[in-house]
């Protein structure tokens, strides 16, 4: 049945080859085995249950916790040709009914359900009278009363292998620690399921946290800089704060909706329908927005307040590209966020375990919002996945934190704390210290501790920041009764002695990032790309669908670097399956046909059969996926990464590219121009007849200071 599945990947959803654990997954499914499958959001969780779901005999029942992630799966699935419905309360009786007939008919490929509906008698009685093709349970980490998003009805879910144990079941998910994945397995009663677990890494987005200042004004320079024209989340943690956030960025000139429970069901349908087919819509939410939904061109997720978790920062995250283009995770966060989120967690009605989890993931989110080192690294290690120092698409690896001693400060801060009797907060604090005379200090007589004015060398910025920092590490704490005064934890006593040394942090001012998104659009370009999006947006009006349903900004990016002249050649982009090629091939080819009439260049010619090095006048298929990520600004590290190929592999692509003067050398290759000429006529004299030059004199020539990719590809130029 694995060639059924290929046959339908390839004609059904466009693309050449499964990715990471894909195959294995489906093989598993096809063979009526279990499976447990974490995958990041982006990865292609859904064709590992939709294909198998497919080639099996009967219908794929897929379990789905909201009914907005529902509908973007059946409209786009529908658009491929694959028969597809769900089963929601937004259904009238008369398409409820419907629907069920169809079922019974035999006329679904696929079902979506919520969890609720599935547990009534009266659903599990009907899906008893039909053949099933497998069970799949998304956003299974529902299930875990641990979580940031449990849902209950997700617990009654192990019913399933009791009343259908002969049917295979795949629970997935993007966002689950080792405790997490173990609860799901016992309580969706998974114990024999194989286990597939991807990377948690997303290397096309670029991680950026810095502290508040004036958080309004920080963040509309953020989206003006870098994303004026993109789709994009903004987080806060009250509704009246989102409320707030999305009036005033509106009367700054931008397109911002609000999101939160607090709205009428009418007022949030209308906004959230807005942001999955406009283009350039930000909606401003609470949590309780993002879930599900599978808009793919969302380039940046800013969060204007802390995150309770990493698991929740990990997941509001990963709502941004997942296109696999370059975006943005930004967030600003202060002392206040952490203060705020403690007392929530103190007057919550939930139990003292629950409460003290909860307190232990924040304090890891905090950590990862001081630490001094690569904060990719920090998010992997977190969910027990092993990945490099140094990942250079986050803020601490693009501009490095500056070190200080500040022992000396350290001690000052714990000693005030000491003296004043371990229950006030920031602000009392810093004004002991800077010798303030306040009412209150005087009040409580603290102008006549031995700290008193002890830290004029620093200011109230820089002792906020001690303290933050002395938190984050653990040496102290609030005070469990939620009122936002520290007191000591007892990893303070060695520094308190003498017995140890800390480093901390300089703050950083703020830098202006450059904008990354589509920068691979050359001059020449960016009509075909505009008339490319107008075409889009144009048949996804007609279709009444979001405009990422008829193709991805990764499509889009793909073609224009291609130029495709006929049919043929545009089914082999990734993503144009047989279905899509028949509703849209011919306006898109019309498209790319009149701009290249319009502004002639050499266009590339593609073969179906091509593989690398077949043809030395074209780009090879996979060569052509590597070119279009590194023309949407992606680095080599990030493009290895997330297509799981050798740096050298990539950098063979990219000098094919070069060859063929789809690319600058130069571009390519970050070298100082003495050096990149002294390369290119090292090369030059080491040429025969021919032309051709072997690397390896070279190499060992230049005293193996330049890599052999280095080389490779400044050849190519030649």
């Amino acid at each position: 049945m694995l060639n059924n599945a290929v046959e339908v990947l390839q004609n059904t959803f466009g693309y050449h080859q499964f990715r990471n654990h894909q195959q294995a997954i489906i093989q598993a499914l096809l063979n009526g085995e279990d499976a447990l499958v974490l995958m990041p959001t982006g990865g292609g969780k859904s064709l590992c249950y939709q294909i198998p779901a497919i080639v099996r005999p009967g219908v794929g029942i897929i379990i789905s916790p909201l009914i907005a992630l529902m509908q973007d799966q059946v409209n786009a699935l529908t658009q491929l040709g694959v028969r597809t419905s769900y089963l929601n309360s937004s259904l009238t009786l008369d398409e409820l009914q419907a629907v069920e007939r169809s079922l019974i008919a035999g006329e679904l490929d696929l079902l979506y359900i919520a969890p609720e509906r599935l547990i009534k008698e009266r659903t599990l009685n009907l899906l008893s009278q039909i053949p099933l093709a497998l069970f799949a349970i998304d956003e299974a980490h529902c299930v875990s009363q641990w979580g940031h998003d449990f849902r209950k009805d997700y617990l009654s879910l192990n019913i399933l292998h009791e009343r259908f144990p002969t049917i295979p079941r795949v629970a997935l998910t993007a966002t689950a620690d080792a405790r997490t994945r173990q609860e799901i397995c016992t309580r969706l009663a998974l114990t024999d399921a194989q286990h597939f677990c991807s990377s948690f890494d997303r290397p096309n987005i670029q991680y950026r946290i810095t502290l508040k200042d004036k958080p309004r004004p920080q963040l509309l320079s953020f989206i003006q800089n870098e994303h004026p024209e993109d789709a994009g989340i903004v987080y806060c943690l009250s509704r009246k704060k989102v409320n707030e956030t999305a009036a005033w960025l509106c009367s700054q000139g931008l397109n911002a909706l609000p999101y939160h429970a607090g709205l009428a069901s009418d007022i949030r349908k209308q906004n959230q329908d807005r942001f999955l087919r406009d283009e350039s819509v930000i909606i401003v939410a609470t949590i309780a927005f993002g879930m599900g939904i599978d808009k793919p061109d969302v380039r940046f997720v800013a969060h204007l307040d802390l995150p309770k978790s990493i698991e929740a920062y990990y997941q509001e995250t990963g709502r941004a590209g997942r296109d696999g283009q370059p975006s943005t995770a930004w967030m600003v966060y202060g002392l206040q966020d952490v203060i705020m989120l403690r007392q929530m967690m103190t007057n919550s009605q939930a139990a003292p375990q629950f409460q003290q989890s909860e307190q232990q993931k924040l304090e890891a989110m905090l950590g990862l919002c001081e630490i001094t080192s690569c904060r990719r690294h920090a998010l992997l290690h977190y969910f027990d996945e092993d990945s490099g120092s140094h990942c250079g698409n986050c803020d601490a690896c693009l501009t490095p934190s500056e070190l200080w001693d500040g022992t000396e400060a350290a001690r000052k801060v714990l000693s005030t704390i000491y003296r004043t009797g371990q229950r006030f907060g920031a602000t009392h604090i810093t004004d002991v210290l800077l010798g303030k005379k306040t009412a209150k200090i005087e009040q409580v007589q603290h102008d006549t501790v031995s700290t008193f004015g002890i830290g004029k060398d620093l200011n109230d910025n820089q002792w906020r920041s001690v303290l933050r920092q002395l938190m984050a590490r653990g040496y102290i704490q609030l005070d469990p009764e939620g009122y936002g005064g520290f007191q000591l934890a007892d990893k303070c006593r060695p520094l308190l002695r003498g017995e140890e040394t800390i480093s901390l942090r300089k703050e950083k001012k703020q830098t202006r990032q450059t904008r990354q998104i589509n920068q691979g659009v050359s001059n020449a370009d960016t009509k075909l790309w505009e008339a490319l999006r107008a075409c889009r947006k144009h048949l996804a009006e007609e279709k009444g669908v979001p405009p990422y349903v008829i193709f991805h900004d990764a499509v889009l990016m793909e073609m224009m670097a291609r130029q495709p002249g006929t049919l043929t050649q545009l089914s082999n982009i990734s993503g144009v399956g047989k279905s899509k090629l028949e509703k849209y091939g011919d306006a898109f080819l019309e498209i790319i046909l009149q701009h290249c009439s319009a502004s002639p260049r050499q266009a590339q010619p593609i073969s179906s059969n091509q593989t690398d090095g077949n043809d030395p006048d074209t780009l090879s298929v996979t060569a052509h996926e590597t070119f279009a990520l590194f023309q949407s600004g992606m680095t080599v590290e990030n493009i290895s990464q997330q297509r799981q190929l050798k740096e050298s592999t990539t950098y063979n692509h990219l000098a094919a590219a070069i060859k063929l003067g789809l690319v600058e050398a130069t571009d390519v290759v970050a070298l100082p121009e003495d050096e990149f000429l002294l390369i290119q006529n090292t090369l030059a004299e080491h040429g025969d007849e021919q032309g051709n030059i072997r690397l390896a004199p070279i190499h060992e020539e230049l005293g193996g200071i330049y890599s052999y990719e280095i080389l490779r590809c400044i050849r190519a130029a030649m």
